[in-house]
């Protein structure tokens, strides 16, 4: 068989058949059902578990795996994970959940009570901590198509939103940050010279409330931020335009894209790509503009970069602003529920920053509190 073709059906296959265990802890960011741990359970899975060393289905080198074919993935900023390592004398590794634009996912044993853990990598000059959590359940990007329509009712989308918003609150005004089985059943893996390139377990269907986990673009602090940040489409108008940022960035995130917009509505709110299908902030920022209305003069005299979009009367770029706004985008509300969702999306998505309610604000707004109390 064609060495492609066969690489493909190996994965589809071990993702519908392969079954998870139910283990207690992780190191990283994980998403795998809940489970209760007692003290006699701690006792009896003390001592680390010795992994088969064969048996597994090998991927050619050639072909690019998981986390490999992020574009801007290095392969010296991911700790190489073995299954079966254990980090800091406590936390053994059992299998690969998924991966991101920074970190890697795994599930893993607690051998002691402890929710800290850092890593060094082989070269010995680089230290990679890990967030450490009990496991989880599958992310909302994974929810989304078992869903009818592949979209949440808005009372899902409500409770997901209180939720998320309690948890950014915490971090903004409590931790200054700015969240911008294995031993019957071995995975597929590629094997390379400095590191082994696993696929992720599949995950199972689970309940509970959301939790606002991943933290691999994490800022420490509140303001005065100037890195590159968020995914293209999802990208405040500030970060566009090289301006300084601050924990407002999150108020942004949540308002437009994965988190509101995206749970309930067919598509993105902002496209940001030209006819040629490539990213372009003159048309991000037009269709920001058609939403939004003109930026105010104090918001473009923060940036050096405003008069390559703007001159004195109107975007100076090409891009034709669009006729379209967030009434005409909104299609499956009606009369008093869409103006009070569309009003709660406008104290989120703002040109000044500074205008865009806190975290605390917007949990107790009208529409995310209706239903809670009749």
């Amino acid at each position: 068989m064609e060495p492609r073709r066969h690489f493909y059906r190996l994965c589809k296959q071990y993702h519908s058949s392969v079954c998870i265990p139910q283990y207690s802890s992780i190191a990283g960011i994980s998403y795998t059902r809940p489970c209760v741990r007692t003290i006699n359970d701690l006792r009896s899975r003390s001592e680390p578990l010795v992994f088969p060393n064969s048996g597994w289905e090998n991927i050619d080198p050639s072909f690019l795996v998981e986390e490999e074919n992020v574009p801007t993935y290095e392969p010296e900023k991911f700790y190489p994970v073995r299954i079966g390592e254990v980090f800091n004398h406590q936390y053994q590794v059992v299998g690969k959940l998924g991966y991101g634009s920074t970190a890697t996912v795994w599930l893993c044993r607690d051998l002691l009570p402890v929710m800290s853990a850092i890593v060094r990598n082989p070269d010995g000059h680089r230290n990679h901590t890990c967030l450490v959590h009990p496991p989880l359940g599958i992310s909302l990007d994974q929810l989304m198509p078992l869903l009818p329509g592949k979209v949440m009712s808005s009372s899902m989308v409500r409770t997901t939103m209180r939720n998320i918003l309690a948890a950014l609150d915490f971090l903004h005004t409590e931790a200054h940050v700015i969240h911008t089985a294995e031993v019957e059943g071995p995975v597929p893996r590629k094997s390379l010279s400095d590191r082994t390139i696993y696929v992720s377990r599949p995950l199972p269907i689970s309940f509970g409330t959301p939790v606002l986990c991943d933290l691999g673009e994490g800022r420490l602090g509140v303001d005065n931020q100037t890195v590159d940040i968020m995914p293209d489409i999802y990208r405040a108008p500030e970060v566009i335009l090289n301006m300084n940022w601050d924990n407002k960035v999150d108020i942004w995130n949540v308002g437009m894209v994965p988190k509101i917009w995206d749970l309930f509505e067919h598509r993105h709110l902002f496209k940001a790509r030209n006819d040629e299908g490539k990213l372009d902030d003159g048309q991000h920022l037009a269709e920001m503009q058609a939403v939004l209305g003109r930026p105010p003069a104090e918001f473009l005299a923060r940036s050096a970069k405003s008069p390559q979009f703007w001159d004195a009367n109107n975007l100076s770029s090409p891009v034709p602003i669009s006729d379209y706004d967030l009434e005409t985008l909104e299609e499956r509300l009606e009369d008093g529920e869409k103006e009070d969702f569309l009003r709660f999306l406008r104290r989120m998505l703002c040109w000044l920053p500074e205008e865009r309610a806190t975290a605390k604000e917007l949990l107790f707004d009208p529409w995310l509190m209706h239903g809670l109390f009749k």
